[in-house]
């Protein structure tokens, strides 16, 4: 099957598409842009959702659901935020069908909407307005709210999981008292999904600030977490955002403080979407197809009968029924593939190219010898391991591929951060190495723009972390106090 799969080498591009249709993770649908999430690829996403909805939750958020269709006026309240989504809208503006007599369906000339309706591209303005009936007191903030939704924006070149027309999400929007209060939210939902990242996607992160070209349309502060897929390709993996009171001034969120004054609220927003599985896909895959991180594998452990006959497959089975009653008490997810309809070697093939963590072999010697023939997907190593204490040490497998697997991603990610002293030093690293770019930047817009232009490398942020030293930027040759770092990307 692996075959199938373009390698890295020869087209990433394809090689990517190869592992999403070839996995079952997606396919492309009959509505332009827009993915088919087929079941594999839904399981992953599921896990992300599970793990990720238990930290907001324990951080306080709680979900909510707010109404798929905008308003359109609501966008003319605030007008950076209008303009940064403007070009990206799909736009109802009927509500009725009908047949025009010919046996075609039409859209009835007549059911024409009062006011144009925004499919939702993200959902600032329809909460911060429903915010307005929910926020009085001081005693009513903070208000934590998420929301796991679908959104819509109107991408002309697409691909499955990195950039389609409707895409799954999760957007958290909060309410605070002061500005403190909200950036300290921003800042600690920045930190959750650095977490997330680093501890179940196995994909180092770097945490830093966006610049003000490249922030959220609206925000006062995008923070961000920045990965390095193995093109040497950034990925933005997630943002949170510090909205100071733009929304709440917008649509006239107002509380009551301790002291009697009356003020407009503070707020932040964040999220993560359907993007992640790309990261997931292109920080750890190979030639042979998908490898997933043990934690968010759906099925950690296959089971593959190497048989014979009935009462061979009988025996393998009976043994293989106690050792999954173990595996399930230890929380383990597993699959026993005893299908009589495709030969091991098939299951081998097709496990491997959708990336289950563990594949065992059973068969009748190994029942005779007390073995079993384990092979790990990461690194596709097999060994002949005893059945004595053998959950106890699948265990200490999925824990050993899943620090594998970061310290693998994180080798490269080190490897492909260099420092660039010049800009033909810059732009030659680009091209030959790739990777992030650590370099000096003059702080203007214009800079920043030209630098993109000219080389399709945008500033991917200012890391939280950075050391202040007095340089020269690479373009303008200004003066300069910290290194940013340059990346083109995804």
């Amino acid at each position: 099957m692996s075959k199938e799969i373009t390698s890295r080498a020869a087209d990433y591009s394809q090689w990517y598409n190869d592992i999403v249709l070839k996995a079952d993770l997606a396919e492309h649908s009959a509505v332009r842009g827009c993915m088919v999430i087929k079941p594999n690829g839904y399981a992953i996403w599921e896990k992300m959702q599970a793990v990720l909805d238990k930290m907001f939750k324990d951080t306080g958020h709680q979900n909510a659901y707010f109404p798929l269709f905008i308003p359109k006026s609501f966008f003319s309240k605030e007008a950076s935020h209008v303009e940064g989504f403007a070009t990206e809208c799909a736009v109802v503006t009927h509500y009725r069908l009908k047949n025009d007599g010919n046996g075609n369906i039409v859209v009835d000339e007549t059911a024409k909407l009062e006011e144009e309706l925004i499919v939702r591209p993200t959902s600032e303005t329809i909460i911060w307005n429903t915010y307005r009936g929910w926020i009085q007191s001081y005693r009513d903030l903070p208000i934590l709210i998420n929301q796991w939704a679908n959104v819509v924006r109107w991408e002309m070149r697409t691909r499955l999981f990195l950039r389609t027309a409707e895409f799954l999400w999760q957007e958290g929007h909060t309410a605070h008292a002061t500005s403190q209060e909200a950036i300290e939210e921003t800042e600690r939902m920045l930190h959750i999904y650095a977490d997330f990242a680093e501890n179940w996607l196995a994909v180092p992160v770097i945490r830093g600030r966006k610049t003000a070209n490249e922030r959220f349309a609206g925000a006062l502060d995008t923070y961000c977490i920045e990965a390095l897929m193995q093109d040497g390709k950034a990925l933005q993996a997630g943002t949170s955002h510090f909205l100071g009171q733009n929304f709440a001034k917008a649509f006239d969120v107002k509380f009551t403080g301790k002291d009697g004054k009356l003020d407009h609220v503070w707020a932040s927003s964040w999220g993560v979407s359907t993007r992640l599985m790309g990261a997931l896909i292109m920080a750890h895959s190979d030639d042979s197809g998908l490898i997933i991180p043990p934690k968010l594998a759906p099925i950690q452990v296959v089971i593959v009968p190497i048989y014979k006959g009935d009462e061979d497959l009988a025996k393998i089975t009976a043994y293989v029924n106690e050792l999954t009653m173990r595996l399930k008490g230890l929380g383990v997810s597993f699959k026993y593939d005893d299908r009589d309809t495709q030969r091991p070697g098939f299951k081998f093939a097709d496990y491997e190219l959708k990336g289950v963590p563990i594949r065992i072999a059973i068969g009748g010697r190994d029942l005779e010898n007390k073995t079993v023939e384990i092979a790990r997907r990461d690194t596709k190593l097999k060994q002949t391991v005893l059945q004595e204490g053998l959950d106890i040490y699948i265990i200490k497998l999925l824990e050993d591929i899943q620090t594998s697997m970061y310290n693998k991603a994180l080798a490269y990610r080190d490897e492909h951060i260099t420092e660039a002293n010049s800009y033909e030093e810059f732009k030659t690293l680009l091209d030959e190495k790739a990777g992030f770019i650590s370099a000096h930047w003059d702080g203007t817009p214009e800079t920043e723009q030209k630098i993109k232009e000219e080389t399709k490398a945008t500033i991917r942020c200012i890391p939280l972390d950075n050391k202040l030293e007095d340089g020269i930027c690479i373009y303008s040759g200004k003066p300069s106090t910290q290194r940013v770092l340059f990346a083109r990307a995804y």
